[in-house]
This record gives structure tokens, C-alpha cells and sequence, in this order.
């Protein structure tokens, strides 16, 4: 197989390349800007373009098939030529559906929670030696790359509801028609892709359309939108599984789950891990998986990479520094609660940054209201930079404030006096939770962790 990729420098885009020369096919790809990580690995793998920009000259009728990224505009003149040359033109679900036909398809979408739910999933087959295929948006300790294709029967898929291409303004998760699909809950986001709630609550009404007959839908029953939706459905063809957070108990700060009589301890904590792990348990349960071998495997789960990731921590002190990737209102939220009911007695200091559309539009802030009522102290951060680069309107802090209505909030736009709250708050009895999809202006994280290692 002979398959060019435009745009081969997007995050999923490049894996994907990587993943199919593993699979003895030639690849070749363009892109008009690469960075690392994606520059190195590119590079090292020997699929790095000569010339960045688009050629023309890339586009031949010896090859099998194109796929296109979103970074790729409709005008892009190697789409162009290849839509001249009738040649098969994918996006990337697209394609990932086209090598997984003949395997029982995972799919795993949600506003929130689809990373560690897919995580899990793929933890607890590995750790039963289940041959599986998968794609997932995070980096994984275990797993080489974020996405694997090769000939095993199953694949485990997080399904994203973000536009899949250019060519293609539909969600991702239109295109992966699951066996097993899980809808981990729904709360609005991407506000520039989907304006309205309704809008956004029927991609996932079609993503239910889009599941096999005969298959299943896993679904959190405590998400009342979710629900609502479920009971609207008609379709009597698939069966539906409901879930919510499992029996558990927590012990000097560790957390104990119940499924099925089976008892473990987990590494992971907060109601919306519990709910995760609930829903992976009944997904490897659909693939054959005992209960008790599903726990087992489960209980050594440490989490993916930014989704509440311990950075630092000091036992003595009663001090642990978190990172997560959250920036929703509901994952702000639930996020928060999880830290807090987890180590109920320590002060804790939540900082947000606001990075993405929907969080810097001042008409999407009143969504984040009491979502960090939790915290002890609570700092939201952005900067007049990152608004400028998505050419938004300035959002006034303000805005902010009367957003989250939360007492005391601090907002904070300068990235140095965020640094010095950070360097001075006394490390005794507290947690430090840092959420953010961005990297708070170029703030020194690992810088930071050091410093505070050597106090």
C-alpha cells in the first residue's frame, strides 16, 4: 500500500504514519509547518518531509489512498490533484474505519473522561495479554506510540466529536461504526464548532445511529442529559448498559472499589475516575474479560499523561502538586471535588488556565459557574496573548469573576505573578492543582517542580 498524508504533522496525523510503515506500507507526507514532538519522531522514523508546503508533485496515480488532516484547507492543491486523479481520499477516522472492518470496534466518546476510560481499557487488555489495535490522545506508560495498527481483532478507539477534516466538518466519531460504544457524559464545549447545546447533544444522538446492530451502548447514567437522551432513543436493535460510580471506600488517602463481589485498590481516585474505570470494567467485560482479571489488571492503573498526574509530593509535609489537562467546566469541576474529597484534610490551591475557544469567550463563562467552589484558593489565569492569537475579543476580568462566582477568586494575567504565588506558598499541608490544555504562557513547570524538590 502506497498512501500520502497532508498534513502528516498533526498530533494523531503522524502517529497514524508511523504506525502504517510499521505495517510494511510506504509512506510519504507534506505539511506547511512541523513541530517537535512530532518534528523528532517524524524525523527519526525517516518520514519527515524534504520541503515543508504543499507540492503537487506528492500527488501521483500510483498511490492507494490520501489522508487528510485537519490542518489541510479545502483549496490545499494536493487535495486538489488528488480529487483530479479520482484517487481515494480519506480522513483520519475515515481511514482507521477502513483498516478495522473486519475487528469488533471500541469506540469511546464523551465531553470528558474518553482519554482515561480509553486508557483504562487498553491497561487492562494489555495487562491480559489481549491482542488489540488502538488510537488514544494522550501519551500512555506502556505504549509506545498513541496509535497501533496491525492485524489483531480488536480495536479500542477514543472517539472524538471534533470536526475530522476540512473537506469533512463532521465529528470524528461519525466515521468509527462501534460494536461497543461508551458515551462517558455531555456538556457543551467547542463552542466554535458546535454555537449551540442542542447542536452539540445531536453529534451524539448520531454517534448512537452510527452503533452496529446487534452492538451496545455503555452509558453514564448519572449524566442527566445523557440520560435524557437515552430514553429518547429508539432504537431496539442494540442493547444499552447503564453505569455510575461503583461501590468504593476511601483509606488513608487510598481509594477501594466493589464490582461483581470483586474487591481492589486502585491508583487513581475522584468520582469521575471511578465512573471511568466502572465503564471500562463493563467494556472488557463485553470483550471476555472475568471480572476478577479485569480488576486485577485494573488496580495498577496509574493514569494518562496530564489527567490528574502527580507531579510532586511530599508525604511528610502532606504536600502533592497535579497537573490535568481539564479546561471544561465539568472536568474543572469534577477534577477539583476529586482532590479535595481525597485529601479532605489539606488546603487546596486550584489554578486554571483559560486556553481554549469556548473558555475565553465572555459569553461562555457564566457554564463555569461553581466549578471551583472546592477549592480552598482559586486562581483562573489567561493572558491578552492567547486571546490575540485566536483573534477573540478581549475578555474583561470581570467577565471572569461574576463567570465562576466564586469568593476570593484571583485572576490573574500576567504570567510572573502567577510564578510568584507559585513560589510562595507555603508547602505544608496543601495540594496544588494546575489544569490546563495549554502550558500557562511558557511558565517554567519543570523548572518549578525542581526547585520545589530541592526546599
Amino acid at each position: 500500500m502506497r498512501i500520502h498524508f497532508i498534513s502528516i504533522g498533526g498530533s494523531v496525523m503522524h502517529q497514524l504514519a508511523i504506525a502504517l510503515q510499521k505495517k510494511g506500507y510506504q509512506i510519504t507526507g507534506s505539511d506547511d509547518e512541523i513541530f517537535d514532538p512530532a518534528r523528532s519522531v517524524l524525523e527519526a522514523a525517516g518520514l519527515l518531509p524534504a520541503i515543508m508546503g504543499w507540492h503537487g508533485d506528492n500527488i501521483t496515480e500510483q498511490l492507494d489512498a490520501v489522508i487528510v488532516g485537519m490542518h489541510a484547507r479545502a483549496d490545499n492543491p494536493e487535495l486538489l490533484k488528488a480529487q483530479a486523479l479520482h484517487l481515494k481520499i480519506y480522513s483520519f477516522p475515515e481511514y482507521i474505519y477502513q483498516e478495522s472492518k473486519e475487528k469488533v470496534r471500541v469506540a469511546i466518546g464523551g465531553s470528558h473522561g474518553k482519554t482515561s476510560t480509553t486508557a483504562m481499557v487498553m491497561h487492562i487488555l494489555s495487562q491480559n495479554k489481549k491482542a488489540f489495535d488502538y488510537l488514544v490522545g494522550a501519551r500512555l506508560q506502556g505504549f509506545e506510540q498513541s496509535v497501533q495498527i496491525t492485524e489483531a481483532p480488536i480495536l479500542v478507539a477514543e472517539a472524538d466529536e471534533y470536526p475530522a477534516s476540512a473537506l469533512k466538518p463532521v465529528p470524528k466519531f461519525h466515521f468509527l461504526y462501534p460494536h461497543i460504544a461508551v458515551i462517558t457524559g455531555i456538556a457543551w464545549d467547542h463552542i466554535n464548532v458546535f454555537p449551540t447545546f442542542d447542536f452539540y447533544l445531536e453529534q451524539f444522538r448520531i454517534f448512537i445511529q452510527k452503533i452496529e446492530p446487534g452492538g451496545i451502548l455503555i452509558y453514564n447514567a448519572s449524566d442527566p442529559a445523557l440520560q435524557q437522551l437515552v430514553a429518547e432513543e429508539k432504537r431496539a436493535d442494540i442493547r444499552f448498559a447503564p453505569y455510575q460510580i461503583p461501590v468504593h471506600e476511601i483509606k488513608d488517602g487510598v481509594t477501594y472499589i466493589e464490582l461483581e463481589s470483586v474487591k481492589t485498590a486502585l491508583g487513581v481516585f475522584g468520582d469521575h475516575n471511578l465512573l471511568n474505570l466502572h465503564a471500562a470494567f463493563l467494556v472488557c467485560k463485553e470483550l471476555g474479560l472475568s471480572p476478577s482479571a479485569i480488576l486485577e489488571a485494573a488496580s495498577s492503573f496509574s493514569g494518562a499523561a496530564k489527567r490528574l498526574e502527580l507531579l510532586y509530593q511530599d508525604p511528610a509535609n502532606g504536600v502533592s502538586i497535579f497537573r490535568d489537562f481539564a479546561h471544561a467546566p465539568s472536568k474543572v469541576k469534577a477534577t477539583i471535588q476529586a482532590v479535595k474529597q481525597q485529601f479532605p484534610e489539606r488546603q487546596l490551591l486550584a489554578v486554571l488556565e483559560l486556553h481554549t475557544y469556548s473558555s475565553l469567550n465572555a459569553h461562555f463563562m457564566q457554564q463555569y459557574k461553581g466549578a471551583m467552589d472546592a477549592a480552598d484558593q482559586a486562581i483562573v489565569f489567561y493572558t491578552p496573548h492567547a486571546l490575540a492569537m485566536k483573534k477573540m475579543a478581549p475578555l474583561p476580568p470581570q467577565s471572569v469573576e461574576a463567570g465562576f462566582d466564586k469568593p476570593g477568586l484571583k485572576v490573574i494575567q500576567d504570567k510572573v505573578e502567577l510564578e510568584k504565588i507559585l513560589n510562595t506558598t507555603p508547602l505544608k499541608n496543601v495540594n496544588i492543582l494546575l489544569m490546563s490544555s495549554g502550558n500557562y504562557d511558557g511558565l517554567d513547570l519543570a523548572g518549578w517542580i525542581q526547585q520545589t524538590k530541592s526546599k
